[in-house]
């Protein structure tokens, strides 16, 4: 194995690197050939159940782009299953729940994970993973109580959150307790990650940019601030991202994590005029990627030198790879910016 390589967590705590590090959500899978071919055979859920081929798939875009971290292949869903919640990932779909919360009743059914019984395949992966085959750092990850609420309330995905918010705002006593069950579900599962050798973890909370700042404070501030405050505690750097949540950053940045991941909507300069002083990660609109290439080197360039003006930058998409972009292009991205962020 090649020299451990080290940059992107130097990045993740505000360090000085040679270059700026990068990785891409959803890198694992999507758009690779090698990947669409095992989809043919095989479920997201068969995948990560089985550690070898899940170690596989989590390695290969590393190998292929030479991004400087892995992210273990996985989704946000895969440990609620394990405190009582039906859900399969439906193809064109998404997330899909058979039996969606209600009432605190149905919070009050919902058990608590163990991570070494009810998922040792993810920590089996990890530790394949970490021992033996990467000289990046691994990223574990999990989702925010807020984010996995609303699959669990709304049933799957949503465009508006209705039934998500209806529940918030009618019965705190019912919100809070299923905050607390989710975040005792995160905290226990993140720690989990990092003990069998994740190197960083990031926390989706891909759909709370749905509130406005005030009831981000009431309804979610006080859960996320509990989990990253334990979090803290494995000594391994913390990240938050969101799609949509511009307008939250500033709560973001009061938050104990290490790294902020913006979408395309706020430019890193923005961030910063704005006083954000955590690592930012981001934050190319996965939309550039289908573009002439001079127009992705041209954005590229943009977001490296306002990364650049500041410490600490990590490059990556403002979201996840989409299945129309083609891994020559991710190699080509990540070549250029390894090469340009040296000058």
């Amino acid at each position: 194995m090649t020299k451990f390589n080290d940059t992107i967590l130097k990045a993740f705590r505000g360090e000085e690197t040679d270059y700026t590090p990068v990785w891409y959500m959803r890198q694992a899978g999507r758009s690779q050939k090698e990947y669409r071919e095992l989809k043919k055979k095989y479920s997201l859920f068969e995948i990560t159940h089985q550690p070898e081929l899940c170690a596989y798939v989590t390695r290969l875009p590393v190998e292929m782009y030479n991004v400087d971290a892995a992210v273990l292949y996985k989704d946000i869903m895969s440990p609620l299953p394990a405190i009582g919640v039906d859900v399969d990932i439906k193809s064109g779909i998404g997330p899909v729940i058979d039996n969606p919360i209600v009432s605190l009743r149905d919070i009050e059914k919902l058990g608590t994970i163990d991570p070494e019984s009810d998922v040792p395949y993810v920590l089996d992966t990890i530790r394949l993973l970490t021992k033996e085959q990467l000289n990046v750092p691994l990223i574990g990850f999990s989702g925010a109580p807020f984010t996995i609420a609303s699959y669990m309330i709304e049933g799957g995905p949503s465009k508006n959150y209705h039934k998500t918010k209806a529940l918030m705002y009618s019965d705190r006593k019912a919100w809070f307790a299923l905050m607390d069950k989710l975040a005792d579900m995160t905290i226990t599962y993140a720690k989990a990650q990092v003990n069998a050798g994740a190197q960083a973890i990031q926390i989706f909370d891909s759909w709370v940019g749905a509130l406005n700042v005030t009831d981000y404070r009431t309804y979610i501030k006080p859960v996320m601030n509990r989990i990253f405050s334990e979090l803290r505690e494995t000594n391994v750097p913390l990240i938050i991202f969101g799609v949509g949540a511009s307008h939250l950053i500033t709560e973001w940045n009061d938050l104990p994590v290490d790294v902020i991941g913006l979408d395309w909507r706020m430019s890193i300069k923005e961030a910063r005029d704005l006083d954000v002083t955590k690592a930012l990660q981001g934050n190319l609109d996965p939309a550039f990627m289908l573009a002439d290439w001079e127009v992705v080197e041209e954005k590229a360039k943009q977001i490296i030198d306002e990364g650049k003006a500041h410490p600490s930058h990590i490059f990556n998409l403002g979201h996840g790879v989409t299945p129309e972009i083609s891994p020559d292009r991710l190699k080509k991205l990540t070549t250029f910016i390894h090469e340009y962020s040296r000058r």
